[in-house]
């Protein structure tokens, strides 16, 4: 049954883990009344298609037809392109499965016709089902660049084709400044009753909405309950380069070094049990804080760990 004691959830997401946990939220919220922020910095054009991964995770996600083993792209793929792809030579160093390309042109074909990117997320996740609303953090380009000890790395160059190997030194997100939050994002967190951040990559995820002119500042000014979610557990990312790019650049790769580096635009934050030791220097930061399990292995503990951190929010 959904329920929520909130009027409007809004979470801001990325990648597998941030994913899971907007599962979980569409489990129990009204759809009218959820709203996922989905970033769009890792955002790129492959074979001349415009490719959205982290959309597409939290699109199919949402539509129960992601691949379980891995969290991304579509179950039961087939890979009949890309095989004929590689008999001409072409590069396949970035996977496209048959039924994830029919997205990608669909995609393509609208937005260069010219339609906005807000109203192509929401044509493709209505017909896959998907009833809440997700939105692009913006609708212009905003790429995620990676200065490392080979060069600079576009995002996906950096977390595909070199398997994140190369020792990063910075991050920037080109575009952002110029870039805004569109009129569809500033309202749903200006009309949230709570916002969560879920358990997402806090440099790669997180940062490249947070980029966004005022977007730190429209976050911040509310009043509402602000939850994060630690995506680090036990010293490590579940999945993903966020404990090695944190160490990298020099951040306590802990779920203290997460609260810190969001402390700005929280007001709570929800650790795992393995991390019960952290949960004073946490509270020490002027956040409330809950400790509780956040690894989700199935829906059940997607849909559980949801209904703790609205419960926490309510609190």
């Amino acid at each position: 049954m959904k329920q929520s004691n909130f009027g409007n959830v809004v979470a801001l997401a990325g990648g597998v883990g941030g994913a899971k946990l907007a599962y979980g939220l569409y489990q129990i919220v009204p759809p009218e009344n959820l709203t996922i922020i989905v970033n769009t910095g890792d955002d790129f054009e492959h074979l001349g298609l415009h490719i959205s991964p982290d959309l597409d995770t939290v699109m199919y996600t949402l539509a129960g037809v992601a691949n379980p083993a891995t969290g991304w792209g579509v179950k039961d793929e087939s890979w009949n392109m890309m095989a004929a792809l590689a008999r001409y030579g072409q590069p396949t160093w970035f996977q496209l499965g048959d039924r994830d390309l029919a997205t990608h042109l669909l995609r393509t074909k609208w937005l260069r016709e010219k339609y906005p990117y807000n109203w192509v997320t929401r044509e493709l996740c209505q017909r896959l089902g998907v009833r809440c609303t997700v939105l692009p953090m913006s609708e212009a380009m905003v790429r995620t660049m990676l200065m490392t000890d080979q060069g600079e790395l576009a995002f996906q160059e950096y977390f595909v084709q070199q398997q994140c190997r190369p020792v990063v030194r910075s991050i920037r997100f080109a575009g952002a400044e110029q870039a805004q939050p569109s009129r569809e994002v500033a309202s749903a967190l200006r009309n949230a009753d709570v916002i969560i951040f879920c358990p997402s990559n806090p440099l790669l995820s997180l940062d490249p909405i947070l980029a966004l002119p005022n977007m730190r500042r429209i976050i911040a000014a509310s009043r509402v309950p602000k939850i994060a979610v630690s995506p680090i557990v036990g010293g490590a990312a579940l999945k993903g380069p966020a404990a090695k790019l944190m160490a990298e650049l020099g951040q306590d790769v802990s779920p203290l070094g997460v609260a810190r580096h969001l402390q700005d635009v929280l007001t709570g934050f929800v650790l795992d049990h393995v991390d019960q030791a952290y949960q004073e220097a946490v509270s020490e930061l002027g956040l409330r804080s809950l400790v509780t399990g956040t690894v989700m292995l199935n829906d059940e503990d997607r849909v559980r760990l949801a209904r703790e951190v609205l419960a926490f929010a309510a609190g």
